[in-house]
């Protein structure tokens, strides 16, 4: 897991199906001193209703996505 900055969000014109509905964010990965950038932004599934602006936990964990999703393949 790693601290992110929620930037903005994203929309998708196709998605996968176990996707339908999900809320898409463009999250900035951060450095432990969670003000520096680290690395490029990624989009990541919001299970928790961030916004804008927001700091959050953000896994590459499949088996953890799986989950929330209730999804057997991602």
């Amino acid at each position: 897991m790693q601290v992110a900055l929620v930037v903005g969000t994203a929309t998708a014109t196709l998605k996968h199906s176990s996707m339908k509905s999900q809320k898409l964010l463009i999250v900035q990965p951060m450095l432990v001193d969670s003000s520096t950038p680290d690395g490029d932004p990624q989009v990541a599934v919001d299970a928790v209703g961030a916004g804008k602006g927001e700091r959050v936990l953000f896994s590459s964990d499949g088996r953890y996505m799986r989950d929330v999703l209730k999804a057997d393949a991602t």
